[in-house]
Protein backbone atom coordinates (compact mmCIF):
# COMPACT_ATOMS: atom_id res chain seq x y z
CA UNK A 1 0.00 0.00 0.00
CA UNK A 2 1.08 3.40 -1.11
CA UNK A 3 2.67 4.93 2.55
CA UNK A 4 1.46 8.82 0.81
CA UNK A 5 -2.07 7.29 0.48
CA UNK A 6 -2.00 5.98 4.42
CA UNK A 7 -0.66 9.56 5.52
CA UNK A 8 -2.96 11.47 4.17
CA UNK A 9 -6.08 9.80 5.37
CA UNK A 10 -4.56 10.25 9.22
CA UNK A 11 -4.62 13.70 8.44
CA UNK A 12 -8.42 14.90 7.48
CA UNK A 13 -8.38 17.61 9.71
CA UNK A 14 -5.34 19.02 9.26
CA UNK A 15 -6.60 21.74 8.09
CA UNK A 16 -8.19 22.66 11.26
CA UNK A 17 -4.99 22.85 12.68
CA UNK A 18 -5.59 19.44 14.72
CA UNK A 19 -2.67 17.87 16.70
CA UNK A 20 -4.53 14.02 17.26
CA UNK A 21 -4.28 11.91 14.91
CA UNK A 22 -7.67 10.90 13.57
CA UNK A 23 -8.11 7.90 11.46
CA UNK A 24 -10.98 9.73 9.68
CA UNK A 25 -13.58 7.08 10.11
CA UNK A 26 -16.61 7.43 8.52
CA UNK A 27 -15.45 9.60 5.52
CA UNK A 28 -14.13 8.31 2.13
CA UNK A 29 -11.23 6.95 3.39
CA UNK A 30 -13.05 3.54 5.26
CA UNK A 31 -11.66 1.32 2.39
CA UNK A 32 -8.01 2.61 3.11
CA UNK A 33 -8.49 1.95 6.98
CA UNK A 34 -9.89 -1.46 5.92
CA UNK A 35 -7.04 -2.69 4.03
CA UNK A 36 -4.28 -0.62 5.91
CA UNK A 37 -5.19 -2.21 9.50
CA UNK A 38 -6.54 -5.39 7.65
CA UNK A 39 -9.54 -5.43 9.54
CA UNK A 40 -11.27 -8.23 10.79
CA UNK A 41 -15.32 -8.47 9.14
CA UNK A 42 -16.70 -8.17 12.77
CA UNK A 43 -13.93 -5.35 12.66
CA UNK A 44 -15.61 -3.53 9.15
CA UNK A 45 -19.06 -4.02 9.94
CA UNK A 46 -19.05 -2.35 13.40
CA UNK A 47 -16.81 0.21 11.41
CA UNK A 48 -19.92 0.91 8.80
CA UNK A 49 -21.69 0.86 11.57
CA UNK A 50 -20.48 3.93 13.55
CA UNK A 51 -19.63 5.80 10.20
CA UNK A 52 -23.49 5.95 10.03
CA UNK A 53 -23.58 6.88 13.13
CA UNK A 54 -21.22 9.55 12.64
CA UNK A 55 -22.91 10.88 9.73
CA UNK A 56 -26.47 11.06 11.73
CA UNK A 57 -24.82 13.22 14.55
CA UNK A 58 -22.87 15.52 11.96
CA UNK A 59 -25.59 16.06 9.88
CA UNK A 60 -27.71 17.96 12.57
CA UNK A 61 -24.72 19.84 13.61
CA UNK A 62 -23.74 20.72 10.15
CA UNK A 63 -27.30 21.89 9.26
CA UNK A 64 -26.68 24.49 12.24
CA UNK A 65 -23.51 25.71 11.17
CA UNK A 66 -24.85 26.54 7.61
CA UNK A 67 -27.58 28.11 8.82
CA UNK A 68 -25.34 30.23 10.87
CA UNK A 69 -23.35 31.20 8.04
CA UNK A 70 -26.77 32.25 5.58
CA UNK A 71 -28.36 33.80 8.90
CA UNK A 72 -25.44 36.15 9.52
CA UNK A 73 -23.85 36.72 6.06
CA UNK A 74 -24.38 40.95 6.11
CA UNK A 75 -23.43 40.88 9.55
CA UNK A 76 -20.88 43.64 10.87
CA UNK A 77 -17.71 42.95 12.03
CA UNK A 78 -19.08 42.82 16.04
CA UNK A 79 -21.79 40.09 15.02
CA UNK A 80 -19.35 38.05 12.93
CA UNK A 81 -16.94 37.42 15.62
CA UNK A 82 -20.04 36.53 18.13
CA UNK A 83 -20.92 33.98 14.76
CA UNK A 84 -17.47 32.80 14.74
CA UNK A 85 -17.33 31.89 18.27
CA UNK A 86 -20.74 29.72 17.79
CA UNK A 87 -19.52 27.94 14.86
CA UNK A 88 -16.34 27.00 16.12
CA UNK A 89 -18.34 25.60 18.73
CA UNK A 90 -19.92 23.78 16.24
CA UNK A 91 -16.82 22.35 14.61
CA UNK A 92 -15.82 21.32 18.29
CA UNK A 93 -18.16 19.67 18.14
CA UNK A 94 -17.87 17.25 15.18
CA UNK A 95 -14.39 16.94 15.56
CA UNK A 96 -15.37 15.27 19.42
CA UNK A 97 -18.12 13.23 17.42
CA UNK A 98 -14.88 12.03 15.01
CA UNK A 99 -12.75 11.45 18.01
CA UNK A 100 -15.39 9.52 19.91
CA UNK A 101 -15.83 6.91 17.08
CA UNK A 102 -12.31 6.76 16.07
CA UNK A 103 -11.43 5.44 19.67
CA UNK A 104 -14.54 3.24 19.26
CA UNK A 105 -12.65 1.69 16.65
CA UNK A 106 -9.09 1.61 17.96
CA UNK A 107 -10.40 -0.01 20.95
CA UNK A 108 -11.62 -3.07 19.11
CA UNK A 109 -7.85 -3.17 17.59
CA UNK A 110 -5.14 -6.03 18.14
CA UNK A 111 -2.03 -5.23 19.46
CA UNK A 112 -0.40 -5.22 15.69
CA UNK A 113 -3.30 -3.21 14.57
CA UNK A 114 -2.65 -0.66 17.36
CA UNK A 115 0.92 -1.03 17.10
CA UNK A 116 0.82 0.24 13.26
CA UNK A 117 -1.61 2.88 13.70
CA UNK A 118 1.28 4.38 16.49
CA UNK A 119 3.88 3.99 13.95
CA UNK A 120 1.87 5.95 11.30
CA UNK A 121 0.93 8.40 13.87
CA UNK A 122 4.21 9.28 14.71
CA UNK A 123 5.37 9.79 11.23
CA UNK A 124 3.09 12.08 10.17
CA UNK A 125 3.84 13.86 13.57
CA UNK A 126 0.06 13.55 15.16
CA UNK A 127 -0.17 12.35 18.75
CA UNK A 128 -2.35 8.95 19.06
CA UNK A 129 -5.99 9.08 20.96
CA UNK A 130 -5.29 6.21 23.37
CA UNK A 131 -8.17 3.67 23.27
CA UNK A 132 -9.65 1.50 26.29
CA UNK A 133 -8.63 -1.81 24.58
CA UNK A 134 -10.16 -5.14 25.88
CA UNK A 135 -8.28 -8.28 25.93
CA UNK A 136 -9.67 -11.28 24.28
CA UNK A 137 -12.60 -8.98 22.18
CA UNK A 138 -10.28 -8.83 18.98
Amino acid sequence: MNLSIVLCFLMPLALLGQRDCFLGLGGKDDETIKQVFKLTDEQVGKMRNWAAELKYRNEFLEIRADRLLKRNAGSSPEALIKVSTEYRALLDSMQANMKLLDKRLLGLFSDEQYNLYIMLCNQVYRSPLFATRSVGEN
